[in-house]
């Protein structure tokens, strides 16, 4: 089960490339059911590539919470299931920082057709820990979107070229 909230920020943190990060390239087979090919880019020391890995998710529908299956692939399935998929692939570099309560916000700063946007998760144990959080003041949220299905992956995969322009546009009203 993932149990999640997503936000929007006025500002990055400071000392953003102090946190682990990695590169993220993922398009959708299908979006309903939500069917996911994902590539992380790991980076090492001095920010080098130091390894790929290939990723095939599954998503149940839902907004907070929603059930989630992930299962290994190589490379050859990814680019061969990447090439059915329709839509706009998502490029994204996610920063993972450290929460309190032990928890982890996923800053993800979008690239390329979805430039502009920096949208963070935080996922939860449980839906009542998830209603009940609070992000630290530091963190300068401009917008919680969990229950904007705009703000789903899988939604912005099939956005048309001018949605996407008009959607970018809207974050900064």
């Amino acid at each position: 089960m993932e149990i999640e909230r997503k936000f929007l920020f006025h500002k990055l943190p400071d000392q953003l490339d102090t946190y682990p990060h990695y590169g993220i390239e993922q398009a959708y087979v299908t979006t309903n059911p939500v069917i996911r090919v994902r590539k992380k880019t790991l980076y090492g020391a001095a920010s080098a590539v130091s390894d790929y890995q290939y990723v095939l998710t599954v998503k149940s529908s839902g907004m907070l919470a929603r059930q989630e299956f992930e299962l290994p692939i190589d490379e050859a399935a990814y680019r061969t299931l990447c090439a059915k998929a329709d839509g706009n692939v998502i490029a994204k570099t996610r920063y993972k920082i450290p929460l309190n309560q032990r928890l982890t916000l996923e800053l993800d700063i979008f690239e390329g057709l979805f430039d502009g946007l920096v949208m963070g998760e935080v996922e939860f144990p449980d839906e009542e820990t998830a209603k009940n959080y609070t992000l630290p003041d530091s963190f300068a949220v401009k917008k919680e979107v969990t229950y904007d299905t705009h703000f789903h992956n899988s939604t912005m995969s099939v956005m048309r070229k001018e949605e996407i322009a008009q959607f970018i546009q809207s974050l900064s009203a």
